[in-house]
């Protein structure tokens, strides 16, 4: 993925903070581009009172926030019976060592020695490698312990992830912008009322005006989800998202496994209607999505209106339906445009069996959306453009063109498409698939996963060279696994803003060449990626919240923000957070983590929006990946 934009800082958590932060914002918001940083620009904000966090509410959470991390590091959550269970341990020593796992009651189930592995350089540490992968038995509060120390209970059980599935899928509920939060399906900490329906003291967003010059009139771009920690709604990130979700269920309808996200599966307030549950959640954003397109009749009918979010930047926190800043349409732009095409191009082909008009509507929109591209192929969203929310630019769109075409291409089988896929240098590069992996700003490896996976008439001999290009790709990160401590599929030099989230989308990367080939390796890796992500790491550290001894549990959010206001919740179960990040691009992360390694470059405090923030496009791959993994068993 190219690295450009420097990510704009948000809010400080002390009351000396609170003195620099309107400094901080202005300096944030004209710094330069710097090449070590992402590409996923984030949300400014301060908190409103200026006082310090606070406490975490219960004993337990208190543990959890302030416990050091174990030197063996495993899985928080647990093991697969047939697959892979390897932790790893922190040592200096040059000789193995000896581990042991024992059960619940303290009794010994296994037994073996480590393997060295020496530094690891994203950590800085020196790491050991414990295999009980042979290790078949089922049960609960296991531990491994090694050289005197011992790691986290964990489990083993066959429906480990079938929890995670659900809860990661709900969070996508939970940031539904224009619905109330049902407290019977959110929990009541987490229920809340509407937002951004046009209730005072909310002004939209049913009748949204641009940005100045950009459109006359009002627009109504209700619903969808709001992005991340602020409450803006991003068609590039929300194409990214929806396209993941329904492409988790297209993946499951393929290997036989539809039905464990279809209808009543999950907590969604459709349930029940005939419609599979995550097809309902995708529908959400889609019918958003489809919003922000420009009608015909107008100037650049067609194009998708790149975002809408509030004028100026929110204080934290902000409930939804409390948010009182005026809310304005930003320009159409090429990028979002192909998102919305490819995204409704996908609901064409996948939501046909199941609401054969809304599919139709899909296409339509997807049609319309590539010949507005084709006709403003070069309209781009400014760096400048983040007053209020994130500006999301991107300097290159061939690969947006290339996505959108697979997808159309895939669904439709029309010659204009199959063209404009072949004729793309996207089609033959070898460098589609980036190291530190796909991102809303780099989607030519969705392009190829699409024509890999979905039935299409492409020559045979160009097909199977699209498949091994997945496949060649995955055994790119197999190798980037097997020279780490850690066995995580990221460079040592990936650890960016949202690292979690390229963590995750290379473990799916992984899944689908399982799925192509039916080699165990790359399950093995799809399944150890979520090993990094749920305590396996470099500070024992789960990143998903409520899973695992250790979790993340101060994630930045302007609801879900107890560290704040105490009235208010944290995160629920199945929140990811962005994690790791070297760049430290907030001043809680400067003041706290200098001199980390980079896959130590993490606090869980609201505050670090760099390390610590929620995002639709993080969560999407750890839902995709929940589900692939709860299959396995």
């Amino acid at each position: 993925m190219p690295l450009s934009l420097l990510p704009r800082p948000r809010g400080a958590r002390t009351a000396a903070a609170l003195l620099t932060g309107a400094l901080l914002l202005i300096a944030a918001q004209s710094a330069p581009a710097g090449a070590d940083a992402p590409r996923t620009p984030r949300t400014p904000a301060v908190p409103k009172t200026p006082t310090a966090p606070a406490t975490p509410a219960t004993p337990a959470a208190r543990t959890a926030a302030s416990a050091a991390p174990a030197a063996v590091q495993v899985n928080q959550l647990g093991y697969l019976p047939d697959g892979p269970k390897r932790a790893t341990v922190v040592s200096a020593s040059t000789t193995a060592l000896a581990w042991q796992l024992r059960d619940a009651a303290g009794r010994r189930a296994a037994s073996g020695t480590t393997s060295v592995r020496g530094a690891d350089a994203a950590s800085g540490q020196s790491t050991h490698l414990a295999d009980f992968s042979s290790y078949h038995r089922t049960g609960t509060g296991y531990t491994l312990t090694v050289d005197g120390r011992t790691s986290h209970p964990f489990d083993i059980r066959a429906n480990l992830y079938d929890g995670l599935r659900s809860d990661a899928m709900s969070f996508f509920y939970q940031q539904r912008s224009g619905i109330p939060i049902e407290a019977s399906l959110a929990g009541a900490a987490h229920a809340r009322p509407a937002g951004h329906l046009g209730v005072a003291p909310n002004r939209g967003d049913t009748a949204v005006p641009c940005v100045s010059g950009v459109c006359d009139g009002t627009r109504d771009v209700r619903g969808g989800w709001y992005d991340a920690g602020d409450q803006g709604k991003y068609v590039v990130n929300g194409g990214l998202a929806t396209w993941q979700l329904v492409n988790s269920f297209e993946r499951a309808k393929r290997a036989g496994h539809a039905a464990a996200l279809g209808d009543s599966t999950l907590r969604v307030p459709e349930r029940g209607n005939r419609i599979p549950d995550v097809l309902d959640e995708a529908r959400w954003e889609l019918d958003f999505l489809m919003r922000m397109q420009i009608p015909e009749g107008e100037p650049r009918a067609g194009m998708a209106f790149h975002k809408v979010h509030d004028a100026a930047w929110t204080g934290l926190p902000t409930r939804p339906e409390q948010d009182a800043e005026p809310r304005e349409l930003h320009a159409p732009s090429t990028a979002a445009t192909l998102n919305l095409a490819a995204a409704a191009a996908q609901c064409a082909r996948v939501y046909a069996p199941y609401d054969a008009a809304f599919a139709a509507r899909c296409l339509d929109s997807a049609r319309r959306a590539w010949a507005a591209a084709k006709a403003n192929p070069d309209l781009l969203a400014p760096g400048s453009d983040s007053t209020g929310g994130g500006a999301y630019d991107d300097g290159k769109v061939g690969d947006e063109f290339y996505w959108a075409a697979a997808e159309l291409y895939a669904t439709t089988g029309e010659a204009r498409y199959r063209d404009a896929v072949t004729s793309s240098p996207y089609h033959t590069a070898s460098d589609v698939f980036a190291p530190i992996g796909f991102s809303w700003q780099d989607t030519g490896a969705l392009g190829r996963i699409v024509l890999a996976t979905v039935p299409n008439h492409l020559p045979a001999a160009d097909r199977a060279r699209v498949r091994a290009s997945v496949v060649s790709a995955a055994d790119g990160l197999l190798s980037t696994m097997a020279g780490q401590g850690y066995a995580v599929p990221l460079p040592a030099d990936g650890y960016v803003w949202g690292s979690n989230g390229q963590v995750a989308n290379n473990g799916t990367l992984l899944a689908v060449a399982y799925e192509l080939t039916g080699q165990r390796r790359y399950r093995t890796g799809a399944l150890e990626s979520l090993d990094y992500l749920l305590g396996r790491n470099a500070l024992g550290q789960s990143y998903v919240t409520g899973y695992g001894d250790r979790t993340t549990q101060n994630q930045h959010h302007r609801f879900w923000a107890h560290q704040y206001d105490a009235s208010l919740p944290n995160p629920p179960a199945g929140s990811i957070a962005g994690g790791a990040n070297a760049g430290l691009q907030d001043p809680v992360a400067q003041e706290k983590l200098q001199g980390c390694a980079p896959a130590a470059c993490y606090i869980d405090d609201i505050g670090s929006y760099s390390t610590n923030e929620v995002a639709i496009n993080w969560n999407a791959p750890l839902a995709w990946l929940a589900a692939f993994a709860a299959e396995q068993d």
